[in-house]
């Protein structure tokens, strides 16, 4: 005999995709929000749906919140597709890819109402509860919050008989309206109550910081091909973008991203704050990312987890760790606090020290990793190699990319710069003579070691990467790969031994043990790269500000409302965390330039927005002033 309530949620969801069938025709990008989970199964039917209609839309985007998703999916066949891409439900938005990225899910593990203030879209259908009527003013909220996330004609669905008179005054008062239906005869949704969008007047907006270019089918320009470079040309492929990749040298990571091999994780923040939470996004990302280009593009690197070390020497630590992660509500296919024995078990060395277990961790070749995206890309990117650019120049609306010589490279409506610290350069003509630069970067200069796993000796080297006061890697080719020093403005690019002595040291005092390794030891050898990290230790992300219009607004309270130099857009300032960083950052970007919806919320959105200094800037000036 069947479910009453499953067989009922099935049909809820068939009715809500044969709406949908009705609107998305033929449009470009399609936003759903639904409120109502089921395990995965609305998804699915609107999944379904999507697949079967040969007048779809070329994007869709499912945005479902909803608490019931820690419980996890139970549609078996939606279970079956994504095998075991179903992320460690933590209080982040999680993003799944079907069909190539055309079709998109968002999970919000939390209820719509606190979702409706976080969310970061254009939507254009919502699928949703009326919520209680209790409260006339929280009413109203709800109704503005739909308001504020609707994009053009948005569409509002509930199911019949659910909307209440307050309600409907608060919905109307809104700029929503009822529809009826265009076609009596036709059945299909007719348990649905639709309203639409059309508000008498339409509000003065502040200057977007996304959206810009959504509607262009033009290629998008991006400056570097490092890790943000080719993570960037692979957002924007999936959200149906092509884009060039201009490279100075002969091919891709030859530069920051260029050594052999390097850490992806998470980290624990008691406070929880923007640092933690990107990170913990990016971290989910990152897995995600690396463990395609293990299976499909043969780079090298593991999954299979990462130790990093607590502060204290012994097990002492560990009842507060654990407490944390219980306050912090993270679960422990994301992180666990684990003591110096099974940190030992783990890793198969000696450890002394409580450390964090992500089971998602691991390392990569950063090169490798890079490659991956650009092969995901496909034909929707194409490089550019030996393509140095000079200059940066704005003509009939246009940026141009131009070499030595003043000769025009590409010349594009979009442009984004993932060159690192390097796209300072290009944007000194658009500074202000009262402001030096547009981001307050600093550059450091890092050198690994490595060395002959055979010189190891009796140290060892650990079945994981382990981490905290530097790093310890698993053999790569044969090799133990260690470090890395930290120093700011400092230019040499040599291989230095007071720096191995440094990496060493820190080994030492990593892994406990005395390995009584000289700097000078036969097949000891290193790389040396610069890093360029921001003053929060936060990327640089988004639609570049106007410093000439910014200095001239009289009050800029948030990022959102800082004019920006349209259609130019930054994807840098990743420290010594480009591999964890580089999947999401391009999202955020992309998502910008695309108009598709935010995959991070609008405060932490506002943490790494590249326009938050300008923000700063005008608040310390009103401070002044007042």
């Amino acid at each position: 005999m069947s479910d009453p309530v499953a067989a009922g949620q099935c049909k809820d969801a068939t009715a809500c995709a044969a709406v949908l069938t009705e609107l998305w025709k033929d449009d470009d990008r399609f936003i759903v929000l639904d409120d109502r989970f089921d395990g995965g199964e609305r998804f699915q039917s609107l999944l379904q749906a999507w697949r079967d209609d040969p007048c779809r839309c070329a994007q869709l985007h499912v945005i479902t919140a909803s608490p019931e998703i820690v419980d996890g999916c139970t549609s078996s066949a939606l279970r079956e597709e994504i095998a075991d891409r179903w992320p460690p439900i933590t209080a982040n938005m999680h993003r799944l890819a079907f069909d190539g990225g055309r079709v998109q899910w968002m999970l919000v593990p939390t209820p719509m109402q606190a979702a409706l203030r976080t969310l970061v879209a254009a939507v254009d259908v919502f699928a949703c509860s009326a919520p209680p009527a209790a409260d006339p003013y929280a009413t109203r909220r709800w109704a503005k919050a739909l308001a504020r996330l609707a994009g053009a004609d948005a569409r509002l669905l509930f199911d019949a008989g659910s909307v209440c008179d307050s309600m409907r005054h608060a919905l109307r008062s809104a700029g929503f309206a009822e529809q009826p239906d265009t076609d009596p005869a036709d059945r299909r949704g007719a348990d649905i109550e639709r309203w639409r969008h059309a508000p008498q007047f339409t509000s003065r907006q502040p200057p977007a910081r996304s959206g810009a270019g959504a509607r262009s089918r033009d290629p998008v320009l991006i400056v570097g091909a490092g890790l943000a470079g080719c993570a960037m040309a692979w957002a924007l492929a999936e959200q149906g973008r092509e884009s060039f990749v201009f490279e100075r040298r002969a091919t891709v990571a030859l530069e920051t991203s260029g050594n052999p091999a390097g850490l992806f994780h998470g980290i624990v923040n008691p406070q929880d704050g923007a640092h933690a939470r990107f990170n913990r996004g990016a971290a989910l990302e990152a897995q995600r990312a690396v463990a395609i280009a293990l299976a499909q593009h043969q780079v090298q690197g593991s999954a299979r987890g990462l130790l990093r070390l607590g502060n204290a020497l012994g097990n002492d630590d560990l009842p507060t760790m654990r407490a944390t992660l219980a306050r912090l509500g993270l679960p422990g296919d994301y992180v666990l606090a684990v003591s110096a024995q099974q940190a030992s078990e783990l890793s198969g060395l000696a450890l002394r020290q409580a450390a964090w277990w992500y089971p998602g961790g691991g390392w990569v070749q950063p090169a490798g990793l890079a490659r991956s995206f650009l092969e995901r890309a496909g034909p929707r990117v194409a490089l550019r190699a030996d393509s140095s650019v000079h200059s940066l120049t704005r003509e009939s609306g246009l940026w141009q990319l131009r070499d030595e010589r003043g000769s025009i490279l590409a010349a594009a409506d979009v442009v984004v710069l993932a060159n690192a610290g390097d796209a300072l350069r290009l944007l000194q003509p658009w500074m202000p003579a009262s402001q030096p630069h547009f981001w307050p970067l600093l550059r450091v200069r890092g050198q690994i070691t490595t060395l002959p796993v055979a010189a190891i000796g009796a140290l060892g080297l650990p079945r994981v990467p382990i981490a905290g006061a530097g790093y310890l890697l698993p053999g790569v080719d044969g090799l133990a790969i260690f470090g890395a020093t930290s120093q700011a403005d400092d230019d040499d690019p040599a291989v230095r031994d007071s720096d191995h002595r440094l990496n060493l040291d820190q080994l030492s005092r990593l892994t406990g043990i005395d390995h009584r390794i000289e700097p000078t030891a036969h097949g000891i050898d290193g790389r040396t790269g610069w890093r360029w990290s921001t003053d929060d230790r936060l990327p640089v992300l988004g639609a570049v500000p106007d410093w000439t219009a910014a200095l001239g607004a009289r009050r800029l309270e948030q990022p959102v409302h800082v004019p920006r130099l349209q259609g130019l857009y930054a994807c840098t300032a990743f420290g010594s965390r480009g591999i964890t960083w580089a999947a999401l950052a391009a999202q955020v970007v992309a998502a910008s330039i695309t108009g598709a919806p935010m995959p991070i919320e609008a405060g932490l959105l506002d943490s790494v927005d590249a326009a938050r200094w300008v923000v700063r800037a005008a608040t310390r000036r009103t401070r002044r002033v007042e």
